[in-house]
């Protein structure tokens, strides 16, 4: 739907059970992820088709995922993250706004990746290995282009709630969407033990001031 709509996402194929075939359109290396999972766990770089069907009749037998899982094409180059708030009213910095459509909170650069794959935040916290964009790599043509085609997203699905669009850069050097996630961490730092799970979510917010209260409106 959003690539029809016209927004540049990459090329995925929902595969089912073992023994699966792999897609005549697609190619190697391509990424294999679980649909019923979570953040990044299970994401695996599949080289070979030997791989690909290794790790689908293992998924199968031990039930850890399901049955049915995504196929995506592999995008190499650096990996984004974009926050994306659902219309309302906002108090950001002790002003009150009101926003009629979803907006994005500023893009946060994935770093650290094991075989093109960000480590599960349960394994590697986001604070080590993800920070946001600076004022001058914010500015740049290509991720204000992606940003604001993370907040058509938002907006073509009817979000009320923020939602987190991951994105990577393709063979060309330009952004692509690869997830669009409904239902993203919104783990915060504070208890003891815990501070360093903030979530991608929190390190943008604190970037425009560490503080959004929402005061939810439909329009």
């Amino acid at each position: 739907m959003l690539r029809d709509e016209g927004l540049t996402v990459a090329k995925s194929f929902v595969i089912k059970g073992s023994a699966p075939r792999f897609p005549v359109a697609m190619s190697f290396p391509a990424i294999l992820k679980p649909i019923r999972g979570r953040g990044s766990a299970g994401v695996t770089l599949i080289k070979t088709e030997d791989e690909f069907q290794d790790l689908t009749s293992k998924w199968v037998e031990t039930d850890e995922f399901g049955s049915s899982f995504m196929l995506e094409e592999l995008l190499p180059g650096e990996e984004i993250t974009v926050a994306v708030m659902p219309p309302g009213t906002y108090l950001i910095k002790g002003v009150e706004e009101v926003k009629s459509k979803c907006w994005a909170l500023p893009a946060v650069k994935r770093m650290n990746h094991v075989d093109l794959v960000a480590p599960y935040n349960g394994v590697v916290a986001v604070v080590n290995n993800s920070f946001v964009l600076n004022a001058e790599e914010l500015k740049d043509p290509d991720v204000i282009r992606i940003t604001k085609a993370c907040e058509k997203a938002g907006d073509l699905v009817g979000s009320k709630a923020v939602i987190r669009v991951d994105c990577r850069h393709n063979t060309k050097g330009l952004y692509e969407i690869f997830d669009l996630n409904m239902k993203p961490n919104l783990t915060g730092a504070g208890r003891p033990g815990r501070s360093d799970q903030d979530s991608l979510v929190a390190l943008a917010a604190r970037a425009i001031g560490g503080s959004i209260r929402i005061c939810f409106r439909t329009y």
